[in-house]
């Protein structure tokens, strides 16, 4: 991307076409699910003045537990942001970055956010984690399907060893495909479904004084794929390596996608599949 003063930055419209083109055939071929890793996507510099802005958890943020499976800070109250930070969220939520969402993910109809529940700004301190899940899929307010995570890191000078990195995991939960280092200027973007499991759950071991941030953006469609649907759930925790569970962290079921269902629907007539959805609702 080319310079920009803070306070005016936005998206190049002709730069992140011309991105999106260049890397749609890969986004959507990629494992365990479609996904892209994007370097230096801000103009340079820009990431880290955003650190730099980061208030501190300490300044009104909201701290999650949830009965154990994390330990992160965040925000996503305005009020809390700098003058920079905003002018990003403007930025991510802009017809430019929903246009270059639609041609890498070939998932058009793409509405964001205002809210920006469970996104905005997150921060792991030292100890900081978030267990391997699935996302809520259903945005509890809006109704509508969540379909994109774009997560933008801004830790400069990220040591490996600090760890903090993203996992993405297959939909058996038997193999970690990739390990993502939260590196300042680095954009994560992936398709999130019930079986898109991904964490950082290894805690963040920086030095104190340091912390893991990241700011977090999530897009929905009306609707989503037939052979993706899942009963509406909030996050969905998994166990590495202990293969598929049919319970989260948090206590919810983990509904599956319904293939098999879509599939039913198809070659049973239809008075069948009315008759088999009344005994469920009386059920």
């Amino acid at each position: 991307m080319t310079e920009a003063a803070a306070t005016e930055f936005r998206f190049d419209a002709v730069q992140l076409k011309a991105l999106a083109s260049g890397r749609a055939q890969a986004y959507q071929a990629a494992s365990p699910f479609p996904h892209v890793v994007l370097d230096d996507f801000l103009p340079t510099g820009l990431a880290e003045q955003c650190a730099a802005e980061f208030p501190g958890p300490e300044a009104g943020w909201d701290f999650y537990a949830d009965g154990g499976n994390t330990k992160k800070f965040a925000t996503s109250d305005e009020a809390l942001m700098g003058p920079l930070t905003r002018q990003l969220v403007a930025a991510f939520n802009s017809r430019p970055m929903i246009e270059f969402l639609e041609e890498l993910t070939g998932i058009t109809g793409l509405v964001t956010d205002p809210q920006l529940l469970g996104g905005g700004l997150h921060q792991l301190n030292p100890g900081g984690f978030l267990n391997v899940h699935a996302d809520f899929n259903v945005h509890p307010h809006l109704k509508l399907d969540r379909r994109i995570n774009v997560l933008l890191y801004v830790n400069p000078n990220w040591q490996e060893e600090w760890a903090g990195h993203l996992e993405l995991w297959n939909e058996d939960m038997s193999v970690c495909a990739q390990r993502i280092a939260p590196v300042a200027n680095r954009v994560v973007i992936f398709n999130t479904t019930s079986t898109a499991f991904h964490g950082n759950p290894e805690p963040v071991a920086c030095p104190d004084g340091n912390a893991r941030r990241s700011l977090a953006f999530y897009y929905y469609t009306i609707g989503r794929p037939e052979e993706e649907r899942a009963a509406a759930h909030t996050t969905l925790y998994q166990e590495p390596g202990k293969g598929l569970t049919e319970a989260g962290g948090n206590g919810a079921a983990a509904p599956r996608p319904s293939k098999l269902k879509a599939g039913l629907r198809r070659v049973l007539p239809p008075i069948v599949v009315d008759g088999a959805k009344r005994l469920r609702r009386r059920a």
